[in-house]
């Protein structure tokens, strides 16, 4: 019988969870795959093409996570710098990347 190949399955290869603090997930370039939150909290976050938990603008955010139970799939978006997640006030996230 033969072994046909593999078929990549979208998704990342590593996770980083109950993220509750600015937190560098990755301080070189990589991808985005989902951000789940967990927990909503009162105020809304964001994900960033970035290696600093401080100093981030709109130009560097790739997404905003919702101040609700929320899963965002940002279909394997490209970081050119690393990636950065920014829980807002009360919020724990968790996310897909490589």
């Amino acid at each position: 019988m033969p072994q046909y190949p593999l078929v990549p399955q979208p998704g990342g290869t590593q996770s980083t969870l109950n993220i509750t603090a600015a937190t560098v997930i990755k301080a070189l370039p990589g991808r985005v795959y989902t951000v789940s939150v967990l927990v909503a909290g009162s105020a809304a976050g964001a994900v960033y093409d970035s290696t600093s938990t401080s100093g981030n603008t709109a130009a560097d955010q790739i997404a905003s996570l919702p101040n609700a139970v929320a899963f965002i799939n940002t279909n394997a978006w490209p970081c050119a710098n690393g990636i950065v997640v920014a829980p807002g006030t009360g919020q724990t996230v968790a996310v897909a990347w490589s």
